[in-house]
């Protein structure tokens, strides 16, 4: 068993998709040549780093911005770039795959055994991960998209990798 991984998915969970509280920063990007706004709390990248640092586990993006994440999302949070899960665009509906299935498969084989947390706002994300074959030890913390990532989250995943080490 390697060292745990800490996943970060960015829209619904670092980019909420309400208008946040004061602390969220207003940001534009053009990934791709798309522009998209975004809320950013720039206080979730030391408190992620921490929680990283503080129970021995490596950051990575979980998120359909994949290595984009690292040029448009990263430093607007006070990330240092992050390997990423490499995540092809969603099929579509039309394929009888969900959103949760789809990204779940692959985050389960990018982790190929190591313990992980998830930071992920799909509803269906908890049952389709579980479900994928020779998952490792896992905790699926789910976050409401309209609020994003709280302090709670981040203290529930830090009881849960301290408790590996246990």
């Amino acid at each position: 068993m390697g060292s745990p991984v800490i996943l970060l998915d960015v829209d619904g969970v670092l980019n909420p998709f309400e208008r946040p509280h004061r602390r969220y920063q207003r940001h534009r990007c053009s990934p791709n040549g798309m522009t998209f706004r975004l809320w950013l709390d720039p206080g979730h990248g030391p408190s992620l780093l921490e929680l990283a640092e503080s129970t021995g586990a490596e950051l990575a993006w979980a998120s359909y911005w994949c290595g984009t994440a690292n040029e448009w999302i990263a430093p607007r949070i006070g990330l240092p770039e992050l390997p990423f899960v490499p995540i092809p665009q969603f099929p579509g509906i039309e394929e009888g795959r969900t959103l949760g299935a789809w990204k779940a498969r692959h985050v389960a084989a990018w982790a190929e055994g190591r313990p992980f947390v998830w930071f992920e706002d799909e509803p269906d994300a908890t049952e389709c991960i579980a479900g994928e074959p020779d998952v490792a030890e896992h905790l699926l913390v789910e976050i409401d998209p309209l609020t994003g990532l709280t302090g709670e989250h981040i203290e529930t995943a830090a009881a849960w990798l301290r408790a590996l080490s246990a």
